[in-house]
């Protein structure tokens, strides 16, 4: 009989010696059955019998148990697109201010995998922040920046975080964000989201800043835009819904200008400067 050649692939985070020809081979190979496995091969989670190639990345678990740690890292970000996660994790990014739009970016940079964080607020947790912010009941009192570092933790340990709870003034910003190549504006007061603008588009000009302007009320998402105004600034909002008596901070318009905010951070760490 002839020997049936194996083929190395990536499986859950290390190298692989398989004679499968496909995901279901795969499974067939590790034993596991249909109804109790997750599956994903280069970033796409399938039940298809889908063909393997060699140097495919495969993460295969068992629905509903924790994963050893030496996989972990790889499982959390096996829905990636393959090639993303090694630069990601390289990159350093910072978010000024940790409200309905910070707290929302942090999260998920942190769920893509960028590998240092830099969250910068002086508040701490109110009750009137649940309806749109990132936190729970438990961390009502604390310090923002210290509450989201708690709540990074459980969604990607892999994650590091510097907290700083402080104010951001005209002053201490460029010493206090030097280290940062990239940085989001996510303040929620339109002075002090002016003012930290100018203040690093004119002392801190090598620096690349995300910023948001117009994202209150319940008017249509599909408002909301991003653009690029200078070389190293860009804008997410619709411009002009600020936040006002009778026209409050709503949880999914929120969510969708730190989406874009987000996404923009993601292509620019990936090297894509357009939008």
């Amino acid at each position: 009989m002839w020997a049936v050649a194996e083929m190395r692939i990536r499986l859950n985070g290390k190298d692989y010696e398989t004679q499968a020809e496909s995901l279901h081979g795969l499974c067939r190979e590790l034993g596991l059955e249909r109804e109790e496995r997750v599956v994903i091969l280069d970033g796409y989670q399938s039940d298809e019998d889908l063909p393997l190639h060699s140097g495919a990345i495969a993460a295969v678990t068992t629905k509903g148990e924790l994963p050893p740690e030496e996989c972990l890292e790889e499982l959390l970000c096996a829905r990636h697109t393959p090639g993303v996660y090694e630069k990601v994790k390289k990159a350093r990014v910072a978010v000024a201010g940790l409200g309905g739009l910070g707290s929302s970016i942090a999260l998920s940079l942190a769920r893509t995998g960028v590998g240092t964080l830099h969250l910068v607020d002086f508040d701490v947790v109110e009750p009137s922040n649940l309806n749109r912010q990132q936190y729970r009941i438990s961390h009502l009192g604390l310090a923002k920046a210290e509450a989201l570092k708690q709540e990074i933790a459980e969604v990607n340990p892999f994650v590091r975080v510097e907290a700083e709870t402080l104010r951001v003034t005209e002053e201490n910003a460029p010493a206090l964000f030097k280290k940062d190549p990239i940085v989001c504006e996510a303040f929620d007061n339109p002075e002090t989201k002016a003012m930290f603008v100018n203040t690093l588009l004119t002392q801190c000009p090598e620096k690349t800043l995300v910023a948001a302007s117009g994202m209150a009320g319940y008017g249509s998402g599909n408002r909301i835009k991003t653009r690029r105004i200078m070389e190293n600034f860009y804008l997410c909002g619709d411009g002009e819904t600020a936040a006002k008596a009778g026209c409050g901070l709503m949880a999914p318009r929120v969510a969708i200008c730190a989406g874009h905010q987000a996404n923009t951070i993601l292509r620019l760490i990936l090297g894509c400067k357009t939008v």
